[in-house]
C-alpha cells in the first residue's frame, strides 16, 4: 500500500545524499507483495516511530479481486489495545461485515485520522483505489505546490508492455498518485462483477458513504484538509480514462454528495429550531429575557449557517468537478447513476438544486439512447411530481418538455414507456390543465396497446378522465336507482368513447386494459342487463342497436375477463402465476355470474332472437359457467335457457351463430357438469329432428332426382349446416350420418347445389374423424374394422373426383378432407393395441396420390390471377392474404402426408423444388418437410432432393430446346443453382449427412455421363452445365470424399477426349475445381449462385504454401490409382475391419439408378428461357 511520509522522509534523507531531489516534491514509493501476511506492531507509545504496516493483497468481493491490505486502513489508535490477540480490520473489507461494524472502523480511523493525518488519508485513498478494483504497486508523492513546473511532467503515464501494466498517474493534493493497472481496459472490477456480487458491492459501497460521512459530520467533516483530498481524489478518478475508476469514482462522489445533502438538511432543521428558539427569547417581557442567552442562540445560528454554506459549496465542487463531466459519460451505467441522485437532490434539497438549472439535465437525458438512463429520469420525474408543494417549481420544465413526456410513452422499451404513462397520469392528476384535449386523445387510445401494462395505465388515465364521474342525482330517488343512473352514465361514457376511437373489433382488449381500476363497473352485470331489457325508465335515455351492439360485446368481454382471467392472444405482459388471492377472486366472480345469468340469459336471448349480430355473442356467455355450480331449485331455469338456446339454433343457419352454439353445448354438457344429463337430452333432441328431417327431404329428392322448389333447397342447406356445426363438436355417430349422406356425393347428381356439396362433404369428413377417433372403444370385431375401412375408401375416392369440380370452396375442401382423413388414420393405426381391434390399413392409390399432387402444384403453388378491374385497396390486400393463409393450410395437410409415410417420398420433390421461387410464402412450410422427411429416413429424403434438381434442370432443358414459351413449372438456371445452394446449406453436421452428400455427388455425376457416347456431333454431355449445380454441394464433402469423389469422375471421363480450354467443358472444369479445394469447408468456385463463368484455380500454388506435396491435381493416372486403390481397399475380404479408413466412402457407383427422364411430368411449353446451358 502507500508509504506514510515519515518513511517516506527517512528515505528521502538517505537519497539525498546520492540524489538531488525536487525543491517542490518529494517521493515515497512502496510495492505491494501479495504474499506478505498482515499483523501490526504496537508503537503506540513510540511517537517517533512509525507503526509498521503489514501487507496483504487486496482481498476482493466474493473472491473476485485481490485481498485488501491489512496494513493500511486498519484500525487505528485505541482498537489496537482491543485487538491485541485479533487481526486488524481494513477498511476495505470492513464494507462485508455490515452497518455496525462500518460505524466502528469508521470511528477508529477518525480517530487515527486527528492523530495523524496523512497516513489516515492515505489509507482513505487506499480504500477507493481498492474499489476501483486496482492491484499492484502503489506510489505516492507528496506536492507542496500546485504551480510547479515538474508536475506536469509527473503527471504523464507510463507503459511496461513487458509485464503487461501500465501506470496511471493523478492528482489528490497534496499527493501524486501512481497506481499500476493493466493494459486490457476490459479487466472486471468489484461494481461490474457478474451476478449479485456486483449488485451486493454497488450497495454496500453506497453505504458506506453514508456511514462515513455520518460518522464525521461533528468532527473532521469541516476540516478542510480531509475534504479537499477527497474532492481532488474524486475529481481526478472520476475524469480518467479508465472505466474502473471514473465508474467507481462517479458512484462515490455522487454518494458523497447525497450524503451531505442529508447533513444540509439537519443544518437547516437546526437553524430553524434555533430561530424558532431565538424567536421565542425575543418575545418574552424585558425581565424575562436573557441577552447572553440570545446573543448565543444568534452566534449558534450564524455558525449552522457558516457550516451549511460550507456543506453547499462542497456539494457545488462535486457537482462542478463531477457530475457536470459524467452525467454525459460513454458508459451508462454512470449516466444512469448521475440522473438518479440528481432527482434525489431536487426532491430533498430542493431549495438549491429544484430549478431550471438543474431540471435542464434532466429534460435533456430524457432524451438518452440508453434505456435505462431514460428510465432514471422518468422514475425522478414522477417523486417531484408527486409533492404538490413542488409542482410550482416545475412549471417552465413542464412546458418545455411535455412532448417530450408525451411521445416517451412510445418508446420502444416497455418499462419506460409503462412508466412515463405513469407519470403522465401523475401530472394529470396534480396538475390540472397541463394536458389538452388532443394530448388525451392520444394517450387514450394505449388502451389498445399490445403491451398490457401499458394498456392498463391508459386505462386507468381513461378512467380518472371519463368514467370516474358523479352526476347529479334527481330529488327523490332511492340510493339503488341513484346507482343504477350513475352506472349507466359511466356506461354511456364508455360506449361513446369506443364509437369515437372506431376500432369496433376490439372491445375485449378495452376491457381488458380497464379491468384492474374499473373492474366494479364492468362486473356490474345486474345493471347492464337491466339496460339492455330496458328496465331503467329513471334514465331517460334509450340506446340505439349500435350502442347495444357495443354493451353487448362490452357484457360478454367482461364474463370472459372474470371467468378465464386478463390472458388475451396478441396481448403480453401478463402474469404468468395466478395467486391464491387472485383464484379465489376469479371463482367468486365465475359463481356470481352463473348464478345471474341462468336467470337473465333466456330474457336476453329472447329479446334479441332476430339479431345475428346479437345472438352470436350472448350464445358465448354458457360457456363461462363454472361447471360444479349447485342447481338447487334451478332446473326451472335451465329449461329455460335450453329452450330460448334451440330456438335460437333454429332460427338462425349462420355458421357463426351455429359454431358458437355448438360450442356452448359442448361445454354445458361435458361430463361432470352439473347439467350435463339435462344438456346431452336437449342437445340430443335436436339432432334427432334435424336427422328425422333429412330423411324426408332425401326422400322426397330421391322420387323427383331433384328438389322441387327453392324453399325445400334453402331448408335442406340449413338442416345441412347445422348437423355439420354440431357434428364438428359433437359425436353423432349413433345417428350414422355417414351412410346417410354418403349417396349425394357418391354419383354425380344434377342439380345439387355447390353450398350443398360443400356442406355434404364436411359432414362426411367429421364422421370419419369421429370413427377414427373411437376406434379403440367401437371396433370389437374384423367386420366392423373392414367397414370402417370401406367408409374410408369410398371418401377418398368420392372426394378425389371433387378435386378438379369448378367450384373452388369443394374442391379445397375435398382436398382437405382427404388430407384429414389419412393422417388421422395413419395416426390410429400407429397407436392402436396390436393385441385387439383396430383399424385396417388403408393405403392411397396411385391415381389419388397422383390427384392430390397435381392439385398441389396447380391450385397451391400456381400464383392467383388478379382480377384487372380491381384496384390495391384495402379489402382486396386482406382477401390475398386470407387466399395465402388458405393455401398455406392446404400445403401443410399435404406435406403431412408426406411426413408420416402415406404418401411415398418422392412425391415431396415437387414441394422441394418450389423452396426457392415460393420461399415467402410457404419456405418454412417446406424447409420444417425437409427436416422431417431427413428424420424419418436420410437416404430416401435425400434421393428426393436429388430428383427435384434433376426434374427441374431436364425441364429447363427441354424448354430451352423445344424454343417455346416459358411454362410456369419451368425455373431458370440461376434459381436451379441458388435452390441448390440452399439444399447443400441444410446439411449441418458433415460427418452425420456424410452418405448423403457423397450420394448426391455420386448421382448428379451418373445423372450427367450415363448413356453418354462421344462423337463428332455430340462432343460433350447433354447435361454437362449440370456439373455447375453440383458443384453447390462439394463444400459438404469431406478431404477423404473429395479425393474419392475426384476418381470417380476420372473414371467416368478417361474414356472420353476432354480438353478443359474449350467454354463446352468449362463445367467439368468447374465442378473439378471444386473437389480440388485443399482446405475443408472452402469451396474454390462456389462463393455465390450467379451465370457468370467461372474462373479455375490451382490448388499447387496453396499446397506448396502450406508445406505439403501433392501431385498435380489433373492428373488423371494420379487419380484413377488412388480410386482404385481406395476401391480395392474397401472390398478386400481380407482387410480387417479395425485397420479401414473410417472416412471412407466406395467409390462404387449405387446399385439402385433414377431413370430421370421418365420422371418429367408432362408440360407445355409456351415460352422460351434465355440460358445458356
Amino acid at each position: 500500500m502507500i508509504q506514510d511520509p515519515k518513511t517516506a522522509a527517512a528515505l528521502r534523507l538517505t537519497e539525498q545524499s546520492k540524489t538531488p531531489c525536487d525543491k517542490d516534491t518529494s517521493c515515497a514509493t512502496h510495492h505491494q507483495s501479495e504474499d506478505d501476511s498482515g499483523n501490526e506492531n504496537k508503537q503506540k507509545n513510540v511517537p517517533q516511530k512509525r507503526r509498521k504496516r503489514a501487507q496483504t493483497t487486496p482481498k476482493s468481493v466474493k473472491g473476485q479481486n485481490a485481498k485488501a491490505d491489512r496494513g493500511s486502513g486498519s484500525r487505528a489508535g485505541g482498537s489496537h489495545d482491543k485487538q491485541e490477540d485479533g487481526e486488524a480490520v481494513s477498511l476495505f473489507e470492513v464494507i462485508s461485515m455490515g452497518h455496525s461494524a462500518m460505524k466502528a472502523v469508521i470511528d477508529d480511523w477518525i480517530e487515527a485520522y486527528e492523530k495523524e493525518r496523512d497516513p489516515s488519508i492515505l489509507d482513505l485513498i487506499s480504500f477507493f483505489i481498492q474499489c476501483c478494483g486496482c492491484k499492484g504497486m502503489v506510489a505516492a508523492e507528496i506536492c507542496h505546490s500546485k504551480d510547479g513546473s515538474n508536475i506536469k511532467n509527473k503527471m504523464v503515464d507510463k507503459l511496461d508492455e513487458a509485464s503487461g501494466l501500465q501506470y496511471k498517474r493523478f492528482l489528490a493534493f497534496p499527493w501524486i498518485l501512481t497506481v499500476t493497472w493493466p493494459l486490457d481496459g476490459d479487466v472486471e472490477y468489484p461494481l461490474v462483477q457478474s451476478g449479485p456480487c456486483g449488485r451486493w458491492f454497488h450497495s454496500e459501497l453506497c453505504d458506506f458513504m453514508s456511514v462515513l460521512v455520518a460518522q464525521f459530520q461533528h468532527s473532521v467533516l469541516f476540516d478542510s484538509y480531509l475534504m479537499n483530498a477527497l474532492l481532488s481524489l474524486f475529481t481526478q478518478l472520476s475524469d480518467s480514462s479508465v472505466r474502473a475508476f471514473r465508474h467507481t469514482c462517479t458512484l462515490a462522489a455522487v454518494k458523497l454528495l447525497s450524503s451531505l445533502v442529508r447533513v444540509a438538511l439537519s443544518l437547516s432543521v437546526g437553524i430553524e429550531n434555533s430561530q424558532k428558539l431565538c424567536a421565542v427569547q425575543r418575545s418574552k417581557t424585558v425581565r424575562q429575557k436573557s441577552s447572553p442567552q440570545i446573543k448565543g442562540i444568534q452566534k449558534k445560528i450564524t455558525q449552522l449557517e457558516e457550516k451549511r454554506e460550507e456543506i453547499e459549496s462542497m456539494m457545488d465542487v462535486i457537482f462542478k468537478g463531477v457530475f457536470l463531466k459524467r452525467y454525459r459519460d460513454v458508459l451508462p451505467e454512470i449516466r444512469s447513476i448521475c440522473m438518479e441522485e440528481l432527482a434525489a437532490w431536487m426532491k430533498n434539497y430542493n431549495t438549491v438544486f429544484l430549478n431550471d438549472n438543474y431540471l435542464k439535465y434532466m429534460g435533456w437525458m430524457m432524451h438518452d439512447k440508453n434505456a435505462d438512463v431514460r428510465l432514471k429520469c422518468v422514475l425522478g420525474l414522477q417523486e417531484l411530481y408527486g409533492d404538490l408543494t413542488l409542482l410550482p417549481k416545475l412549471d417552465l420544465f413542464t412546458c418545455r418538455f411535455k412532448e417530450r413526456m408525451i411521445s416517451m410513452a412510445l418508446d420502444k422499451d416497455t418499462e419506460v414507456a409503462v412508466q412515463s404513462l405513469k407519470l403522465l397520469v401523475l401530472i394529470s392528476n396534480k396538475a390540472e390543465g397541463v394536458l389538452s384535449q388532443s394530448d388525451y386523445r392520444q394517450l387514450f387510445q394505449f388502451v389498445y396497446s399490445s403491451q398490457r401494462p401499458l394498456a392498463a395505465v391508459a386505462g386507468e388515465l381513461l378512467f380518472l378522465r371519463l368514467l370516474n364521474t358523479s352526476p347529479d342525482t334527481q330529488d327523490g330517488t332511492n340510493a339503488e336507482e341513484a346507482l343504477k343512473q350513475q352506472m349507466f352514465v359511466k356506461l354511456k361514457a364508455l360506449l361513446d368513447f369506443y364509437q369515437e376511437s372506431k376500432l369496433h373489433q376490439h372491445v375485449v382488449y378495452l376491457v381488458d386494459s380497464l379491468w384492474d381500476c374499473c373492474s366494479p363497473l364492468l362486473k356490474d352485470w345486474p345493471t347492464i342487463a337491466s339496460i339492455l331489457l330496458q328496465d331503467l325508465p329513471s334514465t331517460g335515455t334509450v340506446l340505439t342497436e349500435a350502442e347495444e351492439n357495443i354493451l353487448v360485446e362490452i357484457l360478454v368481454a367482461s364474463v370472459r375477463q372474470a371467468s378465464e382471467g386478463p390472458g388475451l392472444v396478441g396481448r403480453s405482459g401478463v402474469k404468468k402465476v395466478t395467486s391464491v388471492r387472485e383464484k379465489r377472486v376469479q371463482l367468486d366472480d365465475t359463481t356470481k355470474l352463473t348464478e345471474h345469468f341462468l336467470e337473465v340469459l333466456p330474457k336476453l336471448l329472447k329479446k334479441f332472437l332476430r339479431r345475428e349480430d346479437v345472438v352470436v355473442l350472448l350464445m358465448k356467455i354458457p360457456q363461462f359457467f363454472l361447471p360444479d355450480f349447485p342447481l338447487a331449485e334451478k332446473d326451472q331455469l335451465l329449461s329455460e335457457l335450453f329452450s330460448e338456446m334451440r330456438a335460437v339454433v333454429d332460427a338462425h343457419c349462420d355458421a357463426d351463430v351455429l359454431e358458437t352454439a355448438a360450442r356452448s353445448y359442448l361445454s354445458l354438457s361435458a361430463d361432470g357438469t352439473s347439467w350435463c344429463c339435462m344438456a346431452q337430452t336437449a342437445r340430443d333432441s335436436m339432432v334427432q329432428n334435424w336427422v328425422n328431417q333429412l330423411k324426408l327431404f332425401l326422400e322426397d329428392a330421391a322420387k323427383e332426382d331433384t328438389f322441387s322448389v327453392d324453399s325445400e333447397k334453402t331448408e335442406f342447406v340449413s338442416t345441412i349446416k347445422r348437423l355439420r356445426a354440431f357434428h364438428n363438436c359433437h359425436d353423432l355417430s349413433k345417428w350414422n350420418l355417414f351412410e346417410l349422406l354418403f349417396p349425394l356425393v357418391s354419383v354425380d347428381k344434377t342439380g345439387l347445389p355447390a353450398q350443398v356439396q360443400l356442406e355434404v362433404l364436411q359432414c362426411l369428413c367429421y364422421a370419419l374423424l369421429w370413427s377414427l377417433n373411437r376406434s379403440s372403444e367401437t371396433l370389437t370385431s374384423k367386420e366392423k374394422a373392414l367397414a370402417q375401412r370401406l367408409q374410408l375408401r369410398q371418401f377418398c375416392e368420392s372426394s378425389q373426383r371433387y378435386l378438379s369440380y369448378c367450384d373452388n370452396a369443394v374442391r379445397q375442401q375435398a382436398f382437405l378432407g382427404i388430407c384429414d382423413v389419412l393422417t388421422a388414420h395413419s395416426y390410429q393405426t400407429n397407436v392402436w393395441d396390436p393385441t385387439c381391434f383396430g383399424p385396417l390399413l388403408y393405403t392411397p392409390s396411385p391415381k389419388l396420390q397422383r390427384a392430390l399432387l397435381t392439385f398441389v402444384t396447380s391450385h397451391i403453388f400456381a400464383t392467383p390471377v388478379c382480377d384487372s378491374q380491381s384496384t390495391d385497396t384495402e379489402d382486396s390486400e386482406v382477401e390475398k392474404l386470407e387466399d395465402l393463409h388458405k393455401r398455406r393450410n392446404q400445403l401443410a395437410a399435404f406435406c403431412k402426408l408426406i411426413v408420416h409415410g402415406i404418401l411415398e417420398m418422392s412425391t415431396a420433390a415437387e414441394v422441394f423444388m418450389c423452396y426457392v421461387k415460393h420461399y415467402n410464402d410457404f419456405g418454412d412450410i417446406i424447409k420444417e418437410t425437409l427436416c422431417r422427411t431427413r428424420q424419418t429416413d436420410k437416404t430416401e429424403s435425400t434421393r428426393t432432393l436429388v430428383l427435384s434438381l434433376h426434374q427441374l434442370f431436364i425441364r429447363l432443358k427441354h424448354e430451352q430446346e423445344s424454343g417455346g414459351r416459358t411454362h410456369p413449372g419451368v425455373q431458370t438456371f440461376t434459381s436451379i443453382k441458388e435452390l441448390a445452394r440452399r439444399f447443400a446449406m441444410t446439411f449441418g453436421d458433415l460427418m452425420k449427412f456424410r452418405e448423403c452428400v457423397v450420394m448426391i455427388h455420386r448421382s448428379g455425376i451418373d445423372f450427367v455421363f450415363q448413356g453418354f457416347n462421344q462423337t463428332p456431333e455430340t462432343q460433350t454431355p447433354v447435361y454437362l452445365s449440370y456439373l455447375s449445380i453440383l458443384s453447390e454441394f462439394s463444400s459438404k464433402l469431406l478431404k477423404p470424399d473429395k479425393k474419392t469423389m475426384l476418381g470417380y469422375l476420372q473414371k467416368h471421363t478417361a474414356e472420353h477426349i476432354v480438353d478443359l480450354r474449350e467454354e463446352s467443358w468449362q463445367p467439368l472444369g468447374h465442378y473439378r475445381t471444386s473437389l480440388l479445394a485443399a482446405a475443408e469447408g472452402e469451396d474454390a468456385v462456389s462463393h455465390a449462385s450467379s451465370d457468370k463463368k467461372p474462373q479455375l484455380r490451382s490448388t499447387c500454388s496453396k499446397s506448396k504454401q502450406e508445406g505439403k506435396k501433392s501431385p498435380c491435381p489433373f492428373s488423371p493416372t494420379d487419380t484413377s490409382k488412388t480410386y482404385s486403390k481406395a476401391q480395392r481397399h474397401s472390398f478386400s475380404p481380407s482387410t480387417p475391419v479395425a485397420d479401414m479408413d473410417p472416412f471412407f466412402v466406395p467409390g462404387n457407383p449405387p446399385v439402385r439408378q433414377l431413370n430421370f427422364e421418365t420422371l418429367v411430368l408432362n408440360t407445355n411449353h409456351e415460352e422460351t428461357v434465355d440460358v445458356e446451358l
